[in-house]
C-alpha cells in the first residue's frame, strides 16, 4: 500500500523482536521469517540494515540473535520507514515528479499534503514499544492467520 515490500517486512520484523524482547529472549533469523511470514534470506538482509541504524541490537554466539534493549523501545514506525525507504513517502510527490513543489505543485500537490503529512504524524507517534501490549493480548497481529 504506502509502504514497500522491504518495508512492511521491517516494520514486521522489529514488532515481532519487541515482543520477543519483552519475554526477555532473544530471536534468530529463522525464527523471525517464520513468526512474520518473510522469505529468510530477504529478512536477513532487512535485518542487517536494521542493525546497523541502530533500531534493532544483535548478539553473537550460542545465545545470541536480535532483540531491542531499553534505548531502541521509543523507536518508531516513522524511524523504520526512514531507515528502509528513505523520506520519499513523507517529502515525495503523489504522483513521483522530482520537481514537485508549492510554488510548482502537481495536480494532487495539495491533496497529497495533506494525506502524507498525517501519516507521517501517525508514524511518528507510533513507537513499536506501544504495540506489545495489543500483540501480547491479541488484539493486533502481525502474521497472516
Amino acid at each position: 500500500m504506502f509502504f514497500s515490500k522491504t518495508c512492511e517486512y521491517a516494520i514486521r520484523a522489529v514488532l515481532y523482536i519487541a515482543q520477543k524482547s519483552e519475554e526477555g529472549r532473544k530471536v534468530g533469523i529463522r525464527e523471525i521469517a517464520v513468526g512474520i511470514d518473510s522469505p529468510e534470506p530477504f529478512i536477513a538482509k532487512i535485518l542487517q540494515v536494521l542493525s546497523k541504524k541502530n533500531l534493532i541490537q544483535s548478539a553473537k554466539g550460542p545465545n545470541g540473535g536480535f532483540y531491542v534493549d531499553k534505548g531502541s523501545r521509543d523507536t518508531t514506525l516513522a524511524d523504520i520507514v526512514e531507515a528502509i525507504d528513505g523520506d520519499r513517502l513523507f517529502v515525495g510527490c503523489g504522483l513521483g515528479l522530482s520537481n514537485c513543489s508549492s510554488a510548482k505543485p502537481c495536480p494532487l500537490h495539495t491533496e497529497f499534503q495533506v494525506i502524507r503529512d498525517k501519516l507521517a504524524a501517525t508514524l511518528r507517534a507510533a513507537t513499536i514499544i506501544r504495540f506489545n501490549d495489543e500483540l501480547n493480548l491479541g488484539l493486533s497481529y502481525i502474521k497472516e492467520r
